[in-house]
């Protein structure tokens, strides 16, 4: 079931339903699942949710009882039409249904293939945008309305990292979070005076990565003054949510 289906169930707008999924995934309510790419009513490309499989059933009835808890029924009762399509084997009674049936099975093999190429350029993506060694600060300059200056001081507090004293590598990862969350990088310092120098910057695993889109989503993360109030970021493709 994808959430235009579950946007059309409650009589809502399909953009806020995914907002809802990716507040409550942020939130760790639910698993945030697959966004892949379908037509609409209009013949449009359009993104949507897709949930699958025991936990995006639950996982659906948990956004549904979000947005609306008197829609909750006609989603279980959705669940069950669908569940008892798949039980139940088609069988064409004409040629023509034939081709259609073996049509559609060839757009569900096909839309499975771009699901799977889509989570794994969505991995290569994040890999490579850590690979340069990310500090907390510019990721989340991604992140619509982040204020950046605090995000080291935010991560001190909970605890991701130090302060050292040490003007060049003030900051450096805390044990809690060394490995899991964070890792040191050497970097060379170039100084017109002073000529090079070693520093060490403290960069942002995968882990790292998506806990911080979790607390963005969440609300959590230190924000400016002149935040429009909207959470949106530029990282479609890169760990695995809408804009």
């Amino acid at each position: 079931m994808s959430s235009q289906q579950i946007a059309e169930l409650v009589d809502s707008r399909h953009d806020s339903v995914r907002r809802t999924i990716e507040r409550l995934a942020g939130a760790g309510v639910i698993q945030l699942p697959p966004l892949v790419e379908v037509k609409n009513h209009l013949g449009q490309q359009v993104q949507t949710y897709l949930f699958s499989g025991v936990t995006g059933k639950r996982d659906s009835i948990v956004v549904v009882a979000q947005l609306s808890p008197t829609f909750t029924a006609r989603l279980v009762d959705r669940w069950q039409e669908l569940e008892a399509q798949l039980a139940k084997p088609v069988i064409p009674t004409s040629f023509a249904e034939a081709l259609r049936l073996a049509a559609d099975q060839q757009e569900q093999i096909q839309q499975l293939a771009l699901t799977n190429q889509q989570q794994a350029s969505r991995i290569d993506a994040l890999e490579q945008l850590l690979a340069a060694g990310v500090t907390a600060p510019d990721f989340c300059r991604r992140l619509n309305g982040v204020n950046t200056m605090e995000i080291n001081a935010y991560l001190h507090r909970a605890g991701w990292l130090f302060d050292s004293g040490n003007g060049r590598s003030r900051w450096r990862v805390a044990s809690y979070a060394r490995d899991k969350y964070m890792t040191e990088q050497a970097v060379e310092i170039k100084s017109g005076t002073a000529g090079a120098f070693s520093a060490v910057k403290a960069v942002l695993l995968k882990a790292g990565a998506q806990r911080l889109l979790k607390l963005y989503l969440s609300s959590k993360l230190p924000m400016k003054r002149s935040w429009d109030g909207e959470l949106k970021h530029d990282l479609v493709g890169v760990v695995g949510v809408a804009a």
